[in-house]
């Protein structure tokens, strides 16, 4: 019994379609999803496979259907008959793709908006860098080295300016409104387009902020509220984090692929991303913009991690700093006063002694 071509159209089709369902889902051409944002941005992949796929095994086995069914038999030297078009046929191949491109981007549209990256507003009031916790880094050290004595219980404000002392260099990278090219440069100040909250937490504070740093070919991380300054970045599961960003030189790009977001971090301006960790590992940073000979280097330690990890870590990173700044002290062999110590450093980085010496006092 001859089966009807509808009937075989019919079954091709489910088969196709099984087909490009099952691997739009099992691709795993996707590393870990390791924030909530990533889930979206995955569903808007796989859907994209599925068509994707679909549409491949369509055109592939018409083809090779159709090299094998009218290829040339031994013996036919005719040409083949003159083919005038097919109105209806044209139609339903652009309508198709039209659809699909349209519903896909609808659905890219509403991915991006979930995420929090469509916010016309955003770039008018996001606030800029916190400048308190960006001090100028000499004030912090002679802070640090005045002649209060220590507390016997923990202080968070002394070991916030402890930290500055720990790498003057970082330090200095930290303040980016006394890099000369960034305070000269037009439209500084400025906001970047942002990927801020999403809908549900427009309007309210991220529970964790970390101002990020891009250079040449480094990624520096401050974390305002206790000072720290490290060259990893540690964040907990399940804190919404925000991260702000700028970059010293050239135009650097945040991206860590198991979270599905990449921001710009430009010199002069303020860039944002905000995303909550939810999958704990050892991640890496990448810079995703060409920066210079060394991009390729550079990278950086992105730790997700429990509530309790994370503050221990926050803790050791305090004590760190302070024991830096012990051994610091402990090298200064003519008992120098805290400027004339500090000296070589606030030199390098613009510091006014006078400025020094009445924080000191």
């Amino acid at each position: 019994m001859k089966i009807p071509s509808s009937i075989w159209t019919l079954l091709i089709g489910i088969v196709l379609t099984l087909a490009s369902l099952w691997y739009g889902q099992n691709h795993g051409l996707l590393p870990a999803a390791a924030t909530d944002e990533a889930v979206l941005v995955d569903g808007l992949f796989n859907a994209m496979m599925i068509v994707s796929t679909g549409i491949f095994l369509i055109v592939e086995g018409v083809l090779i259907y159709s090299a094998f069914k009218y290829r040339r038999r031994a013996g036919d030297n005719e040409d083949g008959p003159p083919v005038e078009g097919n109105i209806p046929l044209e139609i339903l191949w652009t309508a198709i793709p039209a659809i699909i491109v349209i519903g896909i981007s609808v659905y890219s549209f509403d991915v991006y908006n979930e995420i929090g990256g469509f916010d016309p507003h955003a770039i008018h009031e996001a606030p800029m860098m916190n400048q308190e916790s960006m001090a100028m880094p000499g004030s912090a050290m002679a802070a640090t080295l005045s002649d209060t004595p220590p507390s016997t219980e923990p202080n968070l404000n002394q070991e916030k300016s402890d930290e500055a002392m720990q790498d003057p260099a970082t330090a200095e990278v930290r303040n980016a409104d006394q890099v000369p090219q960034l305070r000269n440069a037009p439209g500084v100040g400025s906001v970047a387009p942002t990927i801020g909250g999403t809908p549900d937490k427009a309007g309210k504070p991220a529970q964790l902020q970390v101002n990020v740093t891009g250079l040449q070919y480094a990624w520096i991380f401050t974390y305002p509220e206790t000072g720290i300054t490290t060259g990893e970045m540690h964040v907990p599961i399940g804190r919404e984090v925000e991260i702000n960003m700028t970059a010293n030189d050239v135009i650097h790009a945040f991206w860590v692929p198991e979270f599905r977001l990449k921001q710009d971090a430009i010199p002069g301006r303020q860039s944002e991303i905000r995303f909550t960790p939810k999958t704990a590992g050892d991640y890496v940073l990448i810079c995703a913009e060409l920066c210079g000979p060394y991009h390729g280097a550079m990278r950086a330690p992105v730790v997700v991690e429990s509530e309790e990890a994370f503050g221990k870590w926050m803790q050791e990173q305090l004590v760190a700093s302070k024991e830096t700044l012990n051994q610091a002290v402990a090298v200064n062999p003519a008992n120098l006063s805290p400027h004339e110590f500090l000296a070589p450093y606030t030199k390098d980085m613009g510091i006014k002694p006078e400025i020094l010496h009445q924080v000191h006092h």
